[in-house]
């Protein structure tokens, strides 16, 4: 059975490029542009496998691939990127993606990922492996815990510096992102690991070794 395969990047000449590379070898169900609408037409039509594109505005690539396994836990994900900052890589597959390459891959690479990501294997750019396992093996937030999987990468980081005793001032400072975005997050946080406030989370987040 071919492959169904859809698209997520905000880059139009990507987009085509792509389209043509791999119409021969797989059923390319769609392509979006956009977080919200990439979201949607995931769900919509279950593809096998979804490339998506790391940095989008409105969450990018992290938010796509978080929101749709949460619901779709079966539809995998291929990030693509022109990036290759460990930072990226860690937030993809804490999102739930299965691999991570760069936009330098050639074609044929390309396809052979897709069908092992499908297939359920992690598949990496071979300059990547290597740091991804040591980025890992030295993370704040250990993977693999039941409890964490619940949260998205920005809310690992959020969680991360409130156990610190970063203030909302500060963590929107060292995240770059918005005050409100950090009451918003800190909110997911407790709601989802059933906490009444921050005493609580720095203690839930101390006896996990976290900070």
């Amino acid at each position: 059975m071919t492959l169904r395969v859809f698209l997520v990047d905000d880059h139009q000449l990507f987009l085509s490029g792509v389209r043509i590379e791999l119409a021969d070898e797989f059923d390319v169900v769609g392509a979006a542009s956009e977080v919200d609408a990439a979201i949607e037409m995931i769900r919509e039509r279950q593809p096998d496998v979804v490339l998506v594109d790391v940095h989008m505005p409105a969450g990018g690539g992290v938010r796509v691939i978080g929101e749709v396994v949460r619901t779709h836990p079966d539809i995998r994900f291929l990030a693509v990127s022109v990036s290759d900052a460990a930072a990226d890589v860690i937030a993809a597959i804490r999102a739930g993606a299965r691999g991570y390459v760069t936009k330098t891959i050639a074609p044929p690479e390309l396809a052979e990922a897709i069908h092992r990501v499908a297939d359920g294997d992690a598949v990496f750019s071979p300059r990547l492996a290597g740091f991804v396992l040591d980025a890992f093996a030295t993370s704040p937030v250990p993977l693999g815990d039941p409890e964490l999987d619940v949260l998205t990468a920005r809310e690992c980081e959020v969680l991360r510096l409130l156990a610190r005793g970063f203030t909302y001032k500060e963590i929107a400072a060292e995240l770059s992102i918005s005050i409100k975005t950090v009451e918003t997050h800190a909110s997911a946080v407790l709601r989802k690991l059933q906490l009444s406030n921050r005493h609580e989370l720095a203690r839930w987040a101390s006896e996990r070794r976290i900070v």
